[in-house]
Parts: structure tokens; sequence; C-alpha cells
């Protein structure tokens, strides 16, 4: 039960696609979307085989037409399973990330330190964990390298409490616009060649192949019986390329942004 509200531009001047989703949705777990939460070490007590569930987030992403615009994705949420007892487990998930075509590192610099001082009003702790979460989890293991140059992720947050990890993830979701609008604005009036957007192609195959392959929150909305699969595959960008044995010269500005996928950097300190 339940539902959201998505909307998507498509061909837009600045976005060639961008959207936003957001969800509130109940129901009974699908035995393998339980058996996903089991593996990341969730004790699930079913009754009568049974977990009902409710699950809200907004999540949203942007990929821009200009090749010098980054990708940028944020998605955060609130996930609650009711248990055969009646206890009910909670958890906040989510996070911000950006998908680069060429690497600026003044823009790199600028969306890490906004991030790192909406997660340091809250613990200077989180930062550099989530950070570290983050170039983990957008890592596509086939590919050896990261989707993008990351920024935070973090998922099965239940403690100190409910109100103070709500609080946490209002502070992150508010730093969405001040990390990503100035470095959309620098740059979407920046020429490019037909190069670039070629590059900028085969890089959103990459995009593709990360959310079909290792995406959970992809995995989830697929496995939920009666999803609205257009939602969830709102993320995959309007084009891409896929092109056999592509590899850019050494030393090009392509080859420099692979660098950085490969072995992730420290951008605040």
């Amino acid at each position: 039960g339940g539902g959201g509200i998505s909307c998507v531009l498509q061909d837009g001047e600045v976005f060639e696609k961008a959207g936003v989703n957001v969800s509130v949705v109940f129901g009974l777990l699908s035995e393998e979307a339980a058996r996903q939460m089991r593996s990341r070490g969730k004790t699930l007590k079913a009754k009568d085989g049974k977990l009902p569930f409710c699950a809200m987030g907004v999540s949203s992403v942007i990929h821009p037409k200009n090749p010098h615009v980054p990708t940028m994705h944020f998605n955060y949420r609130y996930f609650e399973i009711e248990e055969a007892d009646g206890t009910k487990q909670w958890w906040f998930g989510g996070g911000t990330d950006l998908t680069p075509t060429y690497l600026d590192e003044e823009d790199a610099i600028h969306f890490h330190k906004t991030l790192k001082e909406a997660c340091d009003k809250h613990d200077l702790k989180l930062y550099p964990k989530y950070k570290k979460w983050c170039d983990d989890y957008f890592y596509i293991k086939h590919r050896g390298e990261r989707r993008g140059i990351g920024g935070i992720f973090f998922d099965d947050v239940d403690s100190p409490s409910k109100e103070e990890v709500f609080q946490f993830v209002k502070s992150c979701a508010k730093s969405v616009v001040p990390c990503y609008v100035p470095i959309v604005k620098r740059h979407c009036h920046d020429s490019f060649t037909p190069e670039e957007k070629l590059w900028q192609q085969l890089r959103r195959g990459r995009y593709v192949e990360f959310n079909l392959v290792y995406d959970r929150g992809t995995k989830f909305g697929l496995l939920t019986p009666g999803s609205r699969i257009e939602s969830i595959l709102m993320s995959l960008p309007l084009t891409a390329r896929w092109e056999y044995m592509h590899n850019p010269p050494e030393s090009s500005k392509e080859a420099q942004i692979l660098e950085v996928l490969r072995n992730p950097k420290d951008w605040v300190h």
C-alpha cells in the first residue's frame, strides 16, 4: 500500500534528465528483501512468515547536459519493521554523492566541505566514517573503480535516538542545494567538444552498471511486489554508451578522473 510522487524533467536546457521521488509505502516484506536485510546482520523475527514494514524517503538523480556539470544523487529514507512480538525495529539511511565526467578539484572540495559541515554539526566522527562508507558502497567491483568522487553514505543508523538521527538526516538533506547548485551554475554554460560529450556517455554507462548490478535501493524496489518500475529506474540517464575496449590516453583529462575513481582522495584536509 501507500505510494508516492515522481517528478521527472527530460530534455531540459541544463538537465538532460532529472528526477525526484517521494515515497511512503507499507506492506509485507518479500522473502528476498528480508534475506537481503538479514545478510546485513539484521535479526528479523517473522510472524507466520510475515514481516510488516513501512518505508519512506526522498531521492533524486540529476544528469546534466553539459559534461562539465557533474551528475548528482541524493537519497534519505526511514524504515520500520514490526516483528512477531509487536516490537518495532527502525533505522535511517541515505547519502549524497557526486559523479563528475571530468575532475574539477575546486568543485570536489566545495562538495565535500559542505557535506562535512552538515555532519560536523552533530558529531565530528560522522563525516570521515560516512565518506569512507560512500567510497566503499559506490564501488563497481567488476571495473575496479568507484561510481564517482563520493560524498557521504550510511545505512541502518538507529542510535543514539530516533529524534537525534532524524535531526542529522535533516541537516544532510538541507545541504544538498548548497553543495550542488553552485557547481551547476559555475559550469552549465561551459563550452564542450563532441569528444567530451562522448566521454560523458561512456561514464554514464558505468553509472547504469552500478545502479542495475549493485545498488541496494534499486534491488529492493525491483523485489517489492506491485512497485512502480518507472520510478525505480528514474535514476538511469536518458542516454549512455558502451564501447568495446575503450581506454583513454595516458595523462589525458579522461585518465585523470579514472585515477581518482580507482584511488579515492581526501578532499577536505
